[in-house]
């Protein structure tokens, strides 16, 4: 039998082809995700002016933001979804989250609270009393 080649020198070698590909692939993941999470946040919207009020605080746990449109249409993750489909996507943050879970409203400064309340009101059923919502101080609508 032949002995190859690399082993005669006595030499073993690691390939670290398939290590670097993971990486690059975890790199790739979090990038991207990170992307689609600043995207939400700042996603076009007229948000209310509040005269007062203060600056969120950052949490440790994790936050979900809820975009509502001028049409009352809510959008979370970048998809369009309804009350139903909002109340099991908050029980399932919640549980995922362990209970440390931020729900930030950012509601189109034209939408009528009639499309507001049934959000606050899911938050509430699922035990989720931490929910604020994005507002524009005076200073910055101009």
């Amino acid at each position: 039998m032949r002995v190859p080649q690399n082993l005669r020198s006595g030499d073993l070698g690691f390939d670290m082809t398939p290590m670097i590909d993971v990486v690059f692939l975890l790199i790739i993941f979090f990038l991207v995700s990170s992307h689609l999470a600043r995207q939400e946040a700042q996603m076009e919207l007229p948000l209310p002016i509040a005269d007062s009020g203060t600056n969120a605080e950052e949490i440790s746990g994790r936050r979900l933001t809820l975009n509502v449109t001028g049409e009352g249409a809510m959008v979370l993750a970048g998809r369009r979804v309804t009350r139903d489909e909002l109340s099991q996507r908050l029980v399932a943050a919640r549980k995922e989250a362990g209970g440390e879970l931020e729900v930030r409203i950012r509601g189109n400064r034209n939408v009528p609270y009639r499309h507001i309340a049934p959000i606050m009101l899911s938050c509430a059923r699922t035990g989720i009393w931490n929910v604020t919502i994005g507002v524009y101080r005076p200073e910055d609508a101009r």
